[in-house]
């Protein structure tokens, strides 16, 4: 009775550990947007077409895959405003953003594409332009979905918007996408370093099967 009631729980335990595991799998492909301190990127806490820099600020994006802020890939390279806007003199009337671009790696393309070089471009706008219209300038052409959700800049990708995907970088729900999905194009989850919601309550069901299984054996003894 007792060994039966043990393959009761495994049987219980393995199919929900799967789907925990699938849960955490999936992220999503989008272009996320940062701010520099220093050296420090830090991930915005407002989209691009709300932001609006000061001159002087440096600002980047990153196209990756990723589950949420917590974990999604900084912008590459060491470049500061001084490098970057070196050849962009001030101008009355203007500002100056230096751009950082980084247009990700080859595992993080989609099906059928390849990353371009990354770059860097010194943006002169007006004093009350936004990040977008800054980006706008140097990166064209940008391609947003009906929520404003950036979906390509310089063109890239060609297709595509925050589509969901597996560890593996194919496409799981091509249906939801980061907008939708709140996670990918804000900054308003806390990045979660712990376990999932969903391998919590997995784990609550696996512990309450168990002890079920359990309570039948010494019942029918």
């Amino acid at each position: 009775m007792i060994r039966r009631a043990t393959v009761l729980f495994l049987a219980a335990l393995l199919p929900l550990l799967a789907g925990a595991g699938q849960a955490q799998a999936a992220g999503y492909r989008y272009w996320s947007f940062w701010e520099r301190d220093g050296s420090a990127w830090t991930y915005a806490t407002v989209g691009p077409s709300l932001s609006r820099p000061a001159d002087g600020d440096v600002q980047g994006f990153r196209f990756s895959v990723s589950e949420d802020s917590g974990d999604a890939a900084k912008p590459r390279g060491a470049a500061g405003f001084d490098t970057i806007c070196a050849k962009t003199p001030a101008k009355d009337g203007t500002k100056r953003v230096a751009l950082v671009i980084d247009f990700g790696t080859p595992g993080d393309a989609p099906s059928g594409e390849r990353p371009p070089a990354g770059r860097t471009a010194c943006a002169q706008v007006a004093e009350d332009a936004t990040t977008a219209e800054a980006l706008a300038s140097v990166a064209e052409p940008l391609r947003y979905d009906s929520n404003a959700l950036l979906c390509a800049i310089a063109g890239y990708p060609a297709k595509g918007c925050g589509e969901q995907v597996a560890t593996d970088g194919k496409d799981s729900s091509p249906t939801e996408t980061a907008g939708t999905a709140g996670t990918a194009g804000t900054a308003e989850d806390d990045g979660g370093s712990g376990p999932s919601v969903g391998l919590i309550a997995g784990a609550a069901v696996v512990v309450v099967l168990g002890a079920a299984a359990v309570w039948q054996v010494r019942r029918r003894a």
